[in-house]
């Protein structure tokens, strides 16, 4: 069972994979996967040994075909003679044969239940008798067993990679797209090896939208656990995109999993070089894993609570904060400075803005302002200023008027106390603020007993750290991993992030927007749903990336996928407005939603052409 309030990882069985056990008592381990064409030798020795120094434990490698699983032989020999003992991992889509060739070169092998024995998506819908389904699973177990037994006889590892945008068109007919049919497409391969006596298995699923990731994981663990299985997990959010976005949507996702002590092995994928994934993917579980041993959080679930199928907690809407309002953004400014500072361009800037004791000289028509409740009577009745309480202070509330109100609670605060003031005042926006270890357990914690106590006041969630500005990219990871939970249980009605270092306001600000569109509950921005390639990417895959963003960057609202190949292509952006997916070498298809639109345009045109079909629909206009 998940404990929501305390620390603790998962146990998870061992699996050994090469010198580097997974699982068990084994720390998490980091891994990434290289870009270079699996049968160039030299290529890929030499990135893997970039990926090993940079503190890769793990080293993938695409392997399309049998040329490409064999020459695994020569790229490990060539490893292991520079000194380098790291595990290879073998990635395979659509061809059984190639697993059971790779199986014999590499530590581990990567399969995609998806499209390894059933054919490739297309998004078609099957009608199956329960006979007829039963047949199919009669297939796939012929069809895996004998990897399995190869897998035994040479002590490689394996693992059941389930894509989100990959799922068969069998799974998805029978229970749609949804995180149930994503756990049967995995499940169905454990019981096999469950059967088989085969225990050197690891699971991952993936997604790009990091809901449905979450979810999904959630998901599977309790259904391993019902099942008696506890083999360990891979996480990560597929085609996560490239530079900040790539990296708070990756914490959002792996780390509201890895905070609930779920993972044992993780990758950060970015549309970027290999090694640089790495140093992302070690800070986020060196920082939710330092929580281990933590003082103890007495917090109890709330009635009617579902972890695993989670719906946004009802709320009385307060200043537009809560109810079925987008969550909001809050911003600090020290006082006497300049509001425009905290805007990051665009659509990007606070909702309400923290002052302290005193308003800013120049102030922006229609921003919200917060100042402290003892400084409020000097602005009481002045428009758009609201008042901040500290929890001691919070006698004091029924002696000021105001439409909305703050007030700061601690988790351990008197729960008779608060609940009878909070029931008196609808108009008290709560704020959560924590200083301990697990500052997500204690948040949780106090939700839980707001819920418990029937109390339907918005709850915004204020983190604060202390940063330099050449630490900016440590704030992102953290503050996105200390709000994924929170979001994905939907208990979030606003972020509030602080930085008591040098951080600048407006990258605090862009950063709590981006991890409000992160978690989709906020979408402030184009998305790029870009995959970090391979072996397999048939274009250039980062020049197109910088190329296409520069051109749709002012198109709020839109999703574009970028994809180096068909393999995850238009499955996992299925949820896309558009599409630009290698088709062949130097050929480029276009996608509007799922359906295929221009097929195999020249490369050299097909921005351009990108850009005409978005412009076609008034999407440009967005």
């Amino acid at each position: 069972m998940i404990d929501l309030f305390n620390y603790h990882r998962r146990a998870a069985s061992e699996v050994q994979v090469g010198g580097t056990p997974m699982g068990g008592l084994n720390p998490v381990r980091i891994q990434s996967m290289t870009t270079t064409p699996t049968t160039d030798t030299e290529a890929s020795v030499a990135q893997a040994e970039r990926i090993i120094e940079a503190g890769g434990e793990y080293v993938r490698l695409t392997t399309q075909g049998v040329r490409e699983a064999e020459n695994l032989k020569d790229i490990n020999a060539r490893l292991r003679e520079d000194g380098y003992m790291t595990p290879l991992v073998a990635d395979v889509h659509f061809n059984p044969h190639v697993a059971e060739v790779a199986a014999l070169y590499a530590e581990k092998v990567r399969i995609n239940p998806g499209n390894y024995t059933d054919p490739a998506r297309t998004f078609k819908h099957l009608e199956y008798t329960d006979d007829e389904y039963a047949d199919e699973l009669k297939k796939i177990e012929a069809r895996f067993i004998p990897l399995l037994n190869i897998c035994k006889e040479h002590h490689t590892a394996l693992r059941i990679g389930v894509n989100h945008g990959s799922l068969s068109d069998r799974i998805m007919s029978r229970y749609g797209d949804t995180p149930e049919g994503i756990v049967e497409s995995c499940m169905e391969f454990l019981r096999i090896c469950k059967r088989e006596d085969f225990n050197n298995v690891v699971i991952s699923i993936k997604a790009s939208n990091t809901v449905v990731m979450v979810l999904s994981v959630r998901l599977l663990v309790s259904e391993m656990d019902k099942e008696d299985m506890h083999y360990p997990l891979h996480l990560g959010v597929t085609e996560a995109g490239e530079g900040e976005d790539g990296r708070i949507k990756s914490a959002v996702g792996i780390g509201a999993l890895l905070a609930d002590g779920l993972g044992d092995t993780v990758r950060v994928s970015l549309s970027e070089e290999p090694e640089a994934e790495i140093p992302v993917a070690r800070h986020l579980v060196d920082y939710i894993t330092a929580r281990a041993g933590h003082t103890p959080i007495p917090g109890t679930e709330a009635p009617g609570f579902d972890w695993l199928r989670p719906e946004r907690r009802k709320t009385a809407p307060v200043g537009g904060i809560g109810g079925t309002n987008a969550p909001v953004v809050i911003a600090s400014m020290l006082e006497g400075g300049d509001p425009s500072t905290l805007s990051a361009g665009g659509d990007l800037v606070p909702d309400f803005v923290y002052t302290g004791q005193r308003l800013p000289e120049k102030r922006i028509d229609g921003q919200r302002y917060i100042v402290d409740y003892n400084a409020y009577a000097g602005f009481q009745g002045t428009e758009g200023v609201y008042p901040i309480f500290p929890y001691d202070a919070m006698p004091l509330l029924s002696s000021v008027k105001a439409d909305v109100k703050f007030l700061v609670l601690p988790y351990g605060a008197d729960s008779e106390e608060y609940t009878a003031c909070l029931k008196a005042h609808p108009e008290v926006v709560v704020v959560s603020m924590s200083q301990h270890k697990n500052r997500l357990g204690e948040q949780r914690a106090l939700v839980h007993e707001l819920m418990s106590e029937g109390i339907t006041n918005p709850v915004v969630f204020c983190q604060a750290y202390r940063h330099s500005q050449e630490e900016k990219g440590d704030f992102q990871l953290e503050a996105a991993a200390d709000m994924g939970a929170l979001m994905f249980d939907g208990l979030t009605d606003g972020i509030w992030l602080m930085d008591f270092g040098t951080l600048s306001p407006a990258d605090i600000t862009a950063t709590a927007f981006g991890i409000l569109q992160a978690a989709r509950l906020r979408t402030s921005k184009t998305e790029y749903i870009s995959c970090p390639g391979c072996g397999r990417t048939l274009y250039d895959l980062r020049s197109t990336i910088a190329r296409i963003k520069e051109a749709t960057a002012g198109m709020k609202g839109l999703k574009i996928g970028i994809m180096g190949c068909i393999v995850n292509g238009p499955g996992e952006m299925a949820d896309a407005d558009y599409g630009y997916v290698g088709a062949a070498r130097g050929r480029i298809s276009l996608y509007r939603g799922k359906q295929c639109v221009e097929k195999n345009i020249p490369e050299e045109e097909a921005v351009e052409r990108l850009l005409r079909l978005i412009e076609a629909d008034g999407k440009h206009l967005s």
